[in-house]
């Protein structure tokens, strides 16, 4: 059985999420796209964009799903694009969403694939931050929360697609066989 200690509560989670959303709406200026790595993202991607509407930035909502873990602990280091790509007008800014960003592959791989759509003012925004796991050289613009390399569920972010529902961040501590 997989044991979940809370990290972060549904309160921390909003108020970092207002925080950011300010953060964001003085340092964008235009119109923005907001684009969550689909599927863990939905759910940080939703506070996100209503947060960013009282900043005073409204914005469209798109979703790019990626693949990197399966039903594993660990990402495999091979990002697959599932389904089909975003729609991105060219004159807005980008804020690309994920859920984590641990070893960058997902969101260097999903920047290339804006920029090479045409996309040219991307921005990058993520929940949950593991530099101690880096493989890709990125550079995440808004970080909601700097973390340990441990493995966390909650808030929309799964391990084998349980734990989604959460209302809060935990830390899976223990799993028996």
């Amino acid at each position: 059985m997989t044991t979940v200690k809370q990290m972060f509560s549904a309160d921390e989670l909003a108020a970092r999420i207002e925080v950011l959303a300010a953060d964001i709406a003085t340092k964008v200026s235009g119109k923005l796209t907001v684009i969550g790595v689909l599927k863990g993202s939905f759910v940080f991607l939703a506070d996100l964009v209503r947060a960013l509407d009282r900043a005073g930035l409204p914005s469209h909502v798109e979703f790019l799903r990626l693949s990197s873990y399966g039903n594993k602990q660990k990402a495999s280091g091979d990002v697959v694009l599932i389904g089909g790509y975003p729609d991105v007008n060219d004159d807005r800014t980008v804020l690309l969403v994920d859920d984590i960003v641990d070893s960058g592959n997902s969101i260097a791989y999903a920047m290339k694939l804006l920029e090479a759509g045409g996309t040219t003012k991307i921005m990058t925004c993520t929940l949950l931050d593991k530099p101690s796991r880096r493989e890709a050289e990125v550079t995440v613009d808004f970080v909601g929360f700097t973390i340990p390399d441990e493995f966390v569920v909650g808030y929309g972010i799964d391990y084998a697609e349980d734990y989604r529902s959460l209302p809060y961040l935990g830390m899976v501590e223990k799993e028996d066989a």
